[in-house]
């Protein structure tokens, strides 16, 4: 069985109620849930992380070289700032996904260019909620 690490950065605890006319209503919990079904119909095994300290998510990126076979990751807003985590990701070896809610690219200066993106696998952004289930399809399709 596949083994994923979900990862969510700073803020998105709050999805649902911060600026849900970019974000939607959708909780993080039941963006969770549709990731657990949804794994659970692809026979992935996944663990499920948001955390709002940029050194938390370098040291679950770090230890998922023991723990998974591929990362998804919405970095948030250290997407545009944390070349820790850039550093973090280019230690592990499988498929990494960044998973964007917003069309980054859509939007305002300062939130268009990730730094994380040229150390990933791919990108998914603009979807909302559903880039993480397009995401944990798209890892059940690749190789381990």
């Amino acid at each position: 069985m596949k083994r994923v690490m979900i990862l969510n950065g700073p803020n998105l605890n709050l999805l649902g109620v911060r600026e849900p006319h970019i974000y939607g209503t959708t909780t993080l919990e039941q963006i969770k849930a549709n990731c657990e079904r949804e794994a659970a119909a692809l026979g992935l095994a996944i663990t499920f992380h948001q955390s709002n300290h940029e050194g938390g998510l370098v040291d679950l990126i770090q230890s998922a070289r023991e723990s998974a076979d591929a990362i998804i990751i919405n970095p948030a807003a250290y997407s545009f700032t944390s070349i820790a985590m850039v550093d973090a990701i280019k230690t592990f070896e499988g498929p990494v996904l960044e998973v964007h809610i917003s069309n980054i690219h859509a939007r305002d200066e300062h939130h268009r260019h990730s730094k994380i993106s040229h150390a990933v696998t791919a990108v998914i952004c603009g979807l909302g909620p559903y880039g993480y289930v397009a995401a944990l399809r798209a890892l059940a399709e690749m190789p381990k």
